[in-house]
C-alpha cells in the first residue's frame, strides 16, 4: 500500500493539510489542533535530543489518555527512540517490573509527577524525568527528522496479561505504518470523523485508534475510561461523534447502564469491536439501540501490531461468529500441530504474515523463536476458515479445557450461556479433576434483580451443548477480572476457591 513510511511522516502530512483542525478534544473540553500537536511534538523532540537521547533508547510514557501521550510517542519516534507506553495507574510493583524489563533512559511524564520521580530513584536506567513540551512558541514551518530505517524498532507494547505473563512486543516503524494504513482503508477514516475512545493508549487496541485517527487527520474525543458511561454518551451526543471504539464489555456496559434511545446518536456511522468475543445476542441489542451505525468486528494481536482481520458490517448476520477476512497486507493460514496448512472447515492454529508482524519480544529470544518462524507468526489462537476465507475463532490454544478425551472451547460454552435472559457476562475455565483431568467451571455475572440459579444455567447448557461441555460448577461473581483493555483474565479465575 502506498503512503508515508512512518507515523511521523503521516502526522506531518495531517498537520500540513489541515493545521487548524482538532486532533484531540480532551475530557475537560480542551481542544488540541494539528498545528499545536505538531508544534509540541517538535519541541519535545528537541528536548529529547538536548537530553542526549540516542536512537534505540527507550522512552517510558506513563501518561493517561491525553494529547500529551501522543506528543510523547511521536517525539520519541522522531528522534529514533523506542516509545514504551505505560499504565500510569498500575500498582507500583507491576510498573517497576515493566520498567526494569525495558530499561528506559528517560520518562516523559506530567510536570511535577511525584510517582515518576520515585521510579527514577529506584531504577538506575532512568537518567531523567522530563515533561512533555506543551504550548511553546509557534513553529508552523518547523521540520523535524524522521527515522531513516523503517525497519528499526519504534515501540514496545506490553501484552494485556490475560495469561498472567505480559511480554514486551517490539514493533518497527514499518509495522505501525502498515497496520495504520490498513485500518484507515477498511474503516474509511477521514478528517470528518470524530471518534470517541475510552480505550487505554498503552494497549494495542487504543494505540491503533490513536495512530489511525492522527494519520487520517481525524479527531479523537478522549475519555480515560467508561467508569461514568452516562458522561461519555452525553459527550458523544454533544460532540456529534461519528465513531466509537470498544470491547464487548464496553458495549454490554453501555446497554446496561445507559438508555441509548434517550440520546441523539444519529451521527454515529461506525462502531468497532475487538479484544474478545461478542455474543450474537449482544450484537443484535447493540444494532437495535444504534441503528445508524455500522459494526466492525475485528480480530488482532499485539504481536501483529493490532488488526489481523475485519468483518464487513454487511456480513454480520450471514457470517455469525466470524471475525472476517485479513486486513490489507496480511496473509493468514490455519495449520495443524505439525505445521501443515489445513483446508477450509478444519480447526487449527492461526498463523499470519505481513508487514505488521512484530520484530519480536523485547529481550526474549527464546519466546520470540517459539512464535516467529520463516516470517510467520504463530498466534496461539485456534480457528477455522470457511470456503470464502472468513475466519472463525475457536478460542486460545492455552485456554482449551482438556476433559477426558475431549478438547473444549470456552468460547462455545460462553456463547450459549450469554443467550440466557439475565446473564451479563460469563467465562468458562478448566479446573482440576481426579478422574477427567479437568472439568468446566463457569463464572457468571447476572443482572441486578435476576434470580438465576446454577441448576437453571446447567439445564440450559444441556439443551444446547454436548454433555461433556456442561459446566460441573457454576460460580456467581459480581464482576469478571479484566485487563485495562477489557480482556478477561482467566488465570485469575483459576485462583478462586
Amino acid at each position: 500500500m502506498p503512503g508515508p513510511a512512518t507515523l511521523v511522516a503521516m502526522l506531518r502530512e495531517s498537520a500540513r493539510r489541515n493545521p487548524d483542525h482538532p486532533a484531540f478534544v480532551q475530557g475537560d473540553g480542551t481542544t488540541v489542533t494539528y498545528r499545536a500537536l505538531w508544534r509540541d511534538v517538535c519541541a519535545t523532540a528537541d528536548a529529547l535530543q538536548d537530553a542526549a537521547v540516542r536512537p534505540g533508547d527507550r522512552i517510558g510514557v506513563p501518561i493517561r489518555n491525553r494529547a500529551d501521550y501522543g506528543v510523547a510517542c511521536y517525539a520519541a519516534f522522531a528522534v529514533g527512540a523506542i516509545a514504551v507506553g505505560l499504565d500510569a495507574a498500575q500498582e507500583a510493583a507491576g510498573l517497576e517490573r515493566t520498567l526494569a524489563h525495558c530499561e528506559p533512559s528517560v520518562l516523559l511524564a506530567p510536570a511535577g509527577s511525584a510517582r515518576a520521580l520515585a521510579l527514577q530513584a529506584k531504577l538506575p536506567s532512568i537518567r531523567r524525568v522530563m515533561p512533555v513540551q506543551i504550548g511553546g512558541a509557534a513553529l508552523d514551518d518547523r521540520e523535524i527528522g524522521e527515522p531513516r530505517d523503517p525497519s528499526a524498532p519504534a515501540a514496545i507494547i506490553y501484552t494485556s496479561g490475560t495469561t498472567g505473563e505480559p511480554r514486551g512486543v517490539t514493533l518497527s516503524h514499518r509495522n505501525l505504518a502498515a497496520n495504520t494504513r490498513a485500518i484507515i482503508q477498511y474503516l474509511e477514516l477521514s478528517p470528518a470523523d470524530r471518534t470517541m475512545s475510552a480505550l487505554p493508549f498503552f494497549h494495542t487496541y487504543g494505540n491503533s485508534v490513536l495512530h489511525s485517527h492522527l494519520a487520517a487527520g481525524a479527531t479523537l474525543l478522549l475519555a480515560e475510561s467508561l467508569a461514568y458511561p452516562h458522561v461519555v454518551v452525553k459527550r458523544m451526543e454533544a460532540e456529534r461523534a461519528t465513531g466509537f471504539a470498544g470491547v464487548a464489555a464496553s458495549y454490554a456496559l453501555l446497554l446496561r447502564r445507559v438508555d441509548l434511545a434517550a440520546h441523539d446518536l444519529s451521527s454515529l456511522r461506525y462502531l468497532t469491536q475487538a479484544g474478545s468475543a461478542i455474543s450474537p445476542t449482544l450484537v443484535d441489542r447493540l444494532l437495535e439501540a444504534l441503528p445508524h451505525a455500522r459494526l466492525f468486528r475485528m480480530y488482532g494481536q499485539t504481536e501483529a501490531t493490532a488488526r489481523i482481520t475485519w468483518l464487513p458490517p454487511e456480513r454480520l448476520h450471514d457470517k455469525p461468529g466470524s471475525v472476517g477476512v485479513p486486513v490489507a497486507g496480511v496473509e493468514l493460514q490455519v495449520r495443524d500441530r505439525s505445521g501443515r496448512r489445513l483446508p477450509a472447515g478444519k480447526v487449527g492454529e492461526v498463523h499470519v504474515r505481513g508487514d505488521s508482524v512484530m520484530l519480536g519480544y523485547w529481550n526474549a529470544p527464546e519466546a520470540t523463536a517459539a512464535v516467529l518462524k520463516d516470517g510467520w507468526l504463530a498466534t496461539g489462537d485456534l480457528g477455522r476458515l470457511d470456503p470464502e476465507g472468513f475466519l472463525t475463532l475457536e478460542g486460545r490454544a492455552k485456554d482449551q479445557i482438556k476433559s477426558g478425551a475431549h478438547r473444549i472451547s470456552p468460547d462455545e460454552i460462553e456463547a450459549v450461556v450469554t443467550q440466557m435472559s439475565g446473564i451479563v457476562e460469563c467465562a468458562a475455565i478448566g479446573v482440576p479433576d481426579d478422574i477427567l483431568g479437568e472439568v468446566v467451571r463457569l463464572h457468571v455475572v447476572i443482572a441486578a434483580g435476576q434470580d438465576l440459579t446454577g441448576r437453571a444455567i446447567q439445564a440450559h447448557c444441556r439443551q444446547h451443548l454436548p454433555v461433556y461441555m456442561v459446566p460441573k460448577q457454576v460460580v456467581f461473581s459480581p464482576a469478571l477480572p479484566r485487563t485495562p483493555s477489557g480482556k478477561v483474565q482467566r488465570f485469575r479465575l483459576r485462583e478462586y476457591a
